[in-house]
């Protein structure tokens, strides 16, 4: 399935609400939705989607795995970036394609942002059912992150689809993790199907230590890995991760023509405030800035493209935005308030992490006590990263001191990649 631009997410939102408004018809009326529920490829807002170069890559379609659905009752963990390619270069979603072709779906498990993709992050997700097909819809998103037995009770195979950043951070690694535990505990085959890492053609970031593992970092990885979210399922097996040493019976539908310093646009964005590339290239490094007093973009529409605060001087930091409430952000840091900050709409890609604009944040602060707050601990995995900085060290000198482990991640890592460079 060759891969191309999506360029209308709000044609795609529009859809779902006329998907919730017309859902309560006959069957008739749920046909002709089906037929209608087609991503148009051509057009969308400057703020929707991102530009495409994908070239050949191909993601597997339901034809790769259907043999392996055929009699089987199938669950679906899956968001808005779930999609196959449509006949015409346009895309739909995984679960209405598989509904169409008469397999027999039970429920659609959503992990954070919602099924749809439009929820803030951490804001809780609650069950309900999916307007266009009528599927029960389960959240993995608030106090139950993993399917339960009763949940798995009357499915025989259970496939995931989301999309990785490949971010340590960024949740639907956790989401997975979960997934395939649940799966081995209750014996159930998990179909992942392969896609690419837009972030995986460097490896950088501090390791995550045990005593630090959270919803936001669960395995010793670096904080940017430079795997798909196929070959890191298949390392979450391997390295016994899973609780009681079960083992998932992992099926990965792979990449074509694909390696992992492939360039790689997402045709959809994978969750509300990360809207283009340069805020996925950025997400590693700015990210860091929701563990400080630090705006890096919430509420703007250039999340993950700037960053800022009231506080700072604006003789070092001109750029000038006030976050308000948006899709994704509805109660932003520095909510109406005037920050002064740095615009990064221009910057080059980056091939490491940057520390320099939290290291330089930090020094500009006149209350340097209360600039971090607990969260920086569980998105870098350690207390070193703080104690460093508050330290005075470097960007340079600390992330010198994260090339040790990283090399042994490296080694590590060899084991389990598909895509070879």
């Amino acid at each position: 399935m060759r891969c191309s631009n999506v360029k209308n997410t709000q044609f795609f939102l529009l859809l779902i609400l006329l998907f919730s408004i017309v859902s309560c018809g006959d069957k008739k009326t749920q046909n002709e939705l089906h037929k209608t529920a087609e991503i148009n490829a051509k057009t969308t807002s400057d703020n929707m989607s991102v530009s495409n170069s994908l070239g050949d890559i191909e993601i597997s379609n339901p034809a790769d795995y259907s043999s392996l659905l055929k009699d089987k009752r199938i669950a679906i963990v899956a968001n808005q970036t779930s999609v196959v390619e449509n006949k015409n270069g346009g895309f739909v979603h995984l679960v209405d394609t598989l509904f169409r072709m008469n397999f027999d779906i039970k429920k659609v498990f959503s992990p954070e942002h919602g099924f749809r993709g439009t929820a803030d992050a951490g804001e809780h997700i609650d069950d309900g059912v999916d307007a266009a097909t009528g599927l029960p819809l389960i959240s993995l998103y608030g106090a139950h992150k993993k399917p339960s037995p009763e949940q798995l009770s009357d499915v025989d195979i259970v496939i995931f689809d989301i999309q990785d950043v490949g971010v340590r951070f960024y949740t639907y690694i956790s989401t997975l993790h979960y997934v395939m535990e649940a799966c081995a505990e209750a014996k159930i085959p998990l179909i992942v199907i392969d896609r690419p890492n837009p972030n995986a053609h460097y490896i950088d970031g501090p390791m995550l230590e045990k005593e630090h593992r959270s919803f936001v970092g669960m395995h010793p990885v670096p904080l940017v890995y430079g795997m798909t979210i196929g070959e890191y399922a298949a390392m979450i097996n391997g390295e016994g991760w899973l609780d009681n040493g079960v083992t998932c019976e992992l099926n990965v539908m792979p990449l074509k023509h694909y390696t992992h310093q492939t360039p790689y646009s997402l045709p959809i964005k994978p969750s509300p405030n990360l809207p283009n590339d340069l805020a996925i290239n950025l997400y590693p490094s700015l990210g860091f800035f929701e563990g400080t007093l630090v705006s890096a973009g919430r509420g703007t529409a250039k999340q993950f493209q700037l960053f800022g605060a009231p506080f700072l001087p604006k003789e070092h930091y001109p750029y000038e935005f006030t976050p308000q409430s948006n899709p994704g952000a509805k109660f932003p840091k520095f909510k109406g308030e005037l920050c002064h900050g740095i615009d990064l709409s221009d910057h080059p890609r980056l091939e490491e992490v940057n520390l320099k604009w939290l290291i330089e944040a930090y020094k500009h602060s006149a209350d340097k006590d209360k600039y971090f707050n607990t969260f920086l601990t569980k998105l870098a995995g350690t207390t070193t990263l703080r104690t460093q900085i508050e330290a005075g060290w470097s960007a340079d000198k600390i992330r010198n001191s994260w090339r040790p482990e990283i090399d042994k991640f490296k080694q590590l890592r060899e084991q389990y990649l598909r895509y070879t460079e």
